[in-house]
């Protein structure tokens, strides 16, 4: 049954207009976030991401998927990009979204200091690292800062991590760079405390994520999109900012998008809230103000039934606005893979 309280179709239409950009096109502006699979690959993991191909999405990120370094890993039983089994298996998938002209990217990420040791029950598990050894959520210090040769170690498996993505048939790579992860670790100065190049100032606390992003554009060549996930907020300390005026935004988003990011998946805490103090710009309009890449905004966005009219009308505004250019949504795709498509009717 159509409902009265949602926007006009003719309006809605907005949402799966095509997005052309020179490296990968869509056909619609709604992304399927990652959702947060902690088990390995199984049988019908084919399925459900071919039925979401079928219904109007336009790009799929996939589950957080851990790269070859041995710390990588969120828990011991975390999806990786790792292994002839698990390979053939994303392949598949990819064959399966790809019939329904849907696109699909692998989210590759390093836990650092928020990998689970607990959950590793073999005596030779490697433990977490990070830049200071701090934990993103206590701030407290449990091991060592890394060093520059598990640095380069880890740079070396990002790549490694893309170039296998390309060769199994994905669209583009999205590198997590937020969520406290260890990209993360490096950005945030309540984690990064190291006194060498790689700290102090935003410039040397980017530097680590510009160099993964360098090691990613190499494995997969000039023409093959990466995605980079940033956000201004840290799991557990929401009310801190990684920046807190314009020029610093702009210091900490210029080199990365001079070391080869495309598109910046932009997260918060909700997806209209103001980035920083006193301005009304969120951060995925930030994002595209100041490096003029396109955006991705997620964060909150409620398709609940009471609100979900108005959510659908702010939505149709920014990106009419040019505030941002894809929509990212979690649950709604994942509970119900028809979701896009009934939307696009007006149910």
């Amino acid at each position: 049954m159509k409902s009265t309280l949602l926007p006009a179709i003719r309006d809605i239409e907005i949402l799966f207009r095509p997005f052309n950009h020179r490296k990968i096109q869509l056909k619609g502006r709604i992304v399927m976030a990652p959702g947060h699979d902690a088990a390995p690959p199984h049988p019908r993991q084919e399925q459900y991401y071919k039925l979401r191909a079928e219904h109007d999405i336009a790009l799929i990120i996939s589950e957080p998927l851990a790269i070859d370094d041995p710390a990588a890993a969120v828990t011991e039983d975390s999806p990786s990009l790792t292994g002839g089994t698990t390979l053939r298996h994303w392949k598949s998938i990819c064959r399966a979204v790809h019939i329904n002209d849907c696109k699909i990217a692998p989210q590759l990420y390093h836990a650092g200091m928020a990998r689970n040791s607990d959950s590793f029950q073999a005596p030779t598990a490697v433990p977490p690292v990070g830049p200071s050894g701090i934990h993103p959520v206590t701030l407290q210090q449990i091991s060592e800062p890394m060093t520059r040769q598990r640095m380069d170690e880890i740079k070396a498996s990002f790549g490694r991590a893309a170039a296998c993505a390309k060769l199994l048939g994905f669209d583009a790579v999205e590198i997590q760079g937020s969520g406290g992860f260890l990209i993360d670790q490096f950005l945030w100065k309540e984690t990064n405390q190291r006194t060498d190049e790689y700290g102090g100032s935003i410039a040397g606390r980017v530097r680590f994520a510009c160099e993964v992003v360098h090691a990613v554009r190499k494995a997969v060549g000039r023409n093959f999109p990466i995605i980079f996930r940033i956000s201004q907020w840290n799991p557990g300390h929401n009310e801190a900012r990684l920046v807190n005026t314009a020029h610093e935004m702009e210091e900490l988003l210029h080199p990365l998008s001079e070391a080869g990011v495309d598109i910046f998946h932009c997260a918060s805490t909700h997806y209209a809230r103001p980035a920083l103090e006193g301005n009304p710009l969120t951060l995925a309009a930030w994002v595209r103000l100041l490096t003029g890449k396109p955006t991705i905004c997620i964060g909150s966005i409620d398709h609940t039934a009471p609100h979900l009219a108005r959510t659908l009308e702010e939505l149709i505004h920014h990106i009419r606005a040019n505030a941002f250019d894809l929509i990212s949504l979690e649950h709604p795709l994942h509970i119900d893979p028809a979701w896009a498509s009934k939307l696009r009717r007006g149910e």
